[in-house]
């Protein structure tokens, strides 16, 4: 029978799968959700990070066929050896960083503020995004170019930003870079597959100490949740694509950011508890 806390990871595991592919960032979402379930200290931190590669495992499943013609092509064949290297390329940048200065970033920005006000910014960047002609260059995820992949790489690295949306900084960077719709949110999905599986892992083998083997089973029911709650939204989203551009979110974002300084501010909600 589930207690309170398995109860938490499964919403917060649902709250990752819902909000990791769309452009309103996950991360952000997880440390509000988590500040007011009381699931944010040190061992919450490293759950979240690590049930992301649920959310990852919906998108490997989702896309199963390509993923395993470039397992099988690579260095053979020169449409998926190209889509190799550009995954690779892509993931490089955030990679470098990270490792470089995602501890500085975790103890500076992961607090209500700093994501509240990346929410609001990214939103109004969004709607200057889709405002802007939109010229494309690239029709498909097969006709990107390496260039193409290590600018899409540059924009993810500024998702290290909590707040700022990994999603959210690949797909209007890939817009804004001549990517169709399709190709820029397709090659997201494909992005997020090294960058949250190196995350999760990175973190969660840092932290391990953190962890005991009864944590387990609150790992596997927030990266199921986040598993399933994922699938769900990779499929509506690539349907949504198709009638509807990303103002919608910009709008989400900003009222939500809105809401989080309101509280805050008139101290509805004790936000401290997440810093």
């Amino acid at each position: 029978m589930m207690d309170a806390l398995h109860w938490k990871a499964a919403l917060l595991g649902v709250v990752e799968g819902l909000t990791e592919f769309l452009p309103i960032s996950s991360t952000g979402h997880l440390i509000l959700t988590a500040a007011l379930l009381d699931f944010n200290d040190e061992r919450g931190k490293v759950f979240q990070l690590v049930i992301q590669t649920g959310a990852m495992l919906a998108v490997v499943w989702e896309y199963r066929r390509r993923f395993a013609q470039t397992l099988r092509g690579a260095g053979r064949e020169p449409v998926a050896t190209r889509f190799a290297i550009n995954l690779a390329i892509a993931f490089l940048p955030a990679a470098v960083l990270g490792l470089a200065f995602g501890s500085m970033i975790k103890v500076a920005l992961f607090k209500p503020v700093p994501v509240a006000l990346a929410l609001i910014v990214g939103g109004v960047l969004i709607l200057w995004a889709e405002r802007r002609a939109h010229r494309v260059t690239v029709d498909s995820v097969d006709d990107m170019r390496w260039r193409d992949a290590l600018l899409i790489g540059l924009a993810q690295a500024v998702a290290l930003v909590p707040g700022t949306s990994r999603s959210g900084a690949t797909i209007i960077g890939g817009l804004l870079f001549g990517l169709s719709r399709r190709a820029a949110t397709e090659f997201s999905f494909f992005l997020a597959v090294p960058t949250l599986c190196a995350a999760g892992a990175y973190d969660f083998y840092r932290n391990r100490a953190l962890f005991t083997a009864q944590d387990l089973e609150l790992v596997a029911i927030g990266l199921a949740t986040s598993f399933v709650s994922a699938f769900v939204c990779i499929r509506w989203l690539l349907r949504f694509i198709m009638r509807h551009d990303f103002s919608v979110f910009a709008w989400y974002r900003i009222a939500f950011g809105l809401l989080v300084l309101v509280t805050a501010h008139f101290g509805v909600v004790d936000w401290s508890s997440a810093e």
